[in-house]
């Protein structure tokens, strides 16, 4: 048995000596050949609205949505840590067969998806905003694989009740298909059916902290700390304001002023963040609006610093730039409507196969023991 699925068996036996009705022929039977997973039994229940049937949520605007991305376990804590999110409950969904248990699903003949069971609060958290959260967890470009499980069940889908729901996620799924090369892989469709997975599996990282987990830990502090701002009243003044070109050559150096608003390129190699690798945020030095993460930051060998991705690719405005006799793309912020850099389709293929390459002086870094009393600190999460 490999380490991995020996794991998982430590995990089971956890369960099973806090009371789980399980004989050890019971466990040995579970792990069919080609499964690797969560030990099960054969209870299997229909899910019922009722148990989030209570005055304080009907009180809520509430939605619900169902999805799929790869062990349910981690799924579904993470899912459950958003603030907005009224309850979650993992199980299976769209099974050809009615009402399978865990070994049954494992075998891969139901073509049962193991799904999170998402109610949440409209009010509080956007269907937009839990999407664009739900896809930091998954790998969207893989085919029935996530982390260490592999197989049907562990694909990843996005299944809806409600059929407004339909074009919200088809323009969450197409805004995404930007950020990568390789065609996306997440199943987007009316939900057939959804079965309640074995009581165990519940709340499974809650009831086993040390349980197996497929995701980062770090996003669970992201989900924690997640705010969904369009819920949220428009401030009295806004944090990030674009300045007159008058304000802007008062306050920045020369090279500044030129790369931001003359579209000018510094010098390779030399420039003040080409060889930066400390932890932190890369703010735009017209606006102060966080651009880019230290951690999607890469050594590309071009002269300048480059990174993947941005923090939010809503941030950045992408131009067609035919100058010098070249046919490239020009990024610039769009709340400053400053010059950064271009963007470039030879990025890492790991990392969705883009380079950012940004002029150091269209940039302000904050490092990490700055963020705090700089005033970004909601953004420290995202480095861990």
């Amino acid at each position: 048995m490999s380490c991995y699925n020996m794991k998982r068996m430590i995990n089971f036996l956890r369960v099973a000596a806090k009371g789980a009705t399980l004989s050890f022929i019971a466990v040995a039977s579970c792990l069919p050949a080609g499964c690797t997973g969560h030990a099960a039994t054969q209870q299997a229940a229909g899910m019922s609205e009722s148990s989030y049937d209570n005055p304080q949520n009907k009180a809520m605007n509430q939605k619900t949505i169902y999805l799929a991305g790869g062990c349910f376990w981690g799924t579904e804590h993470f899912l459950k840590l958003v603030p907005g999110v009224i309850a979650t409950e993992v199980g299976y969904a769209n099974s050809i067969v009615p009402n399978p248990s865990y070994k049954e699903v494992c075998t891969g003949r139901t073509d049962a998806a193991e799904t999170v069971k998402v109610v949440y609060d409209a009010d509080s958290v956007s269907l937009p905003f839990l999407l664009g959260l739900y896809f930091k967890t998954i790998d969207p470009t893989s085919l029935n694989r996530q982390g260490n499980d592999r197989g049907t069940q562990y694909r990843t889908g996005i299944y809806y009740t409600d059929p407004a729901d339909k074009p919200v996620v088809d323009e969450a799924l197409h805004e995404l298909s930007l950020k990568y090369l390789d065609p996306i892989e997440v199943e987007s469709m009316p939900l057939k059916n959804f079965y309640q997975a074995e009581d165990y599996h519940q709340d499974y990282l809650d009831n086993n902290p040390g349980g197996y987990c497929h995701l980062d830990p770090s996003l669970f502090a992201l989900a924690r700390n997640a705010r969904d701002n369009s819920k949220k009243p428009a401030e009295k003044e806004p944090r990030f304001v674009k300045k007159s070109k008058e304000e802007l050559k008062k306050e920045l150096t020369p090279i500044q002023y030129e790369v931001t608003q003359n579209a000018a390129t510094e010098r390779p190699y030399t420039n003040e963040y080409n060889d930066e690798y400390r932890k932190g945020i890369y703010v735009d030095i017209t606006t102060g609006e966080p651009l880019f993460l230290s951690t999607d930051k890469f050594e590309s060998g071009c002269g300048w610093p480059a990174f993947s991705k941005p923090i939010d690719k809503s941030l950045l405005e992408e131009v067609n730039d035919t100058s010098h006799s070249l046919e490239r793309t020009e990024v610039r912020s769009k709340l400053g409507d400053a010059h950064l850099g271009h963007v470039f389709p030879d990025g890492p293929r790991d990392k969705g196969g883009l380079r950012y390459c940004i002029n150091s002086a269209s940039l302000r870094f904050i490092p990490e023991s700055d963020m705090d009393t700089e005033g970004y600190a909601e953004w420290l999460p995202l480095l861990k």
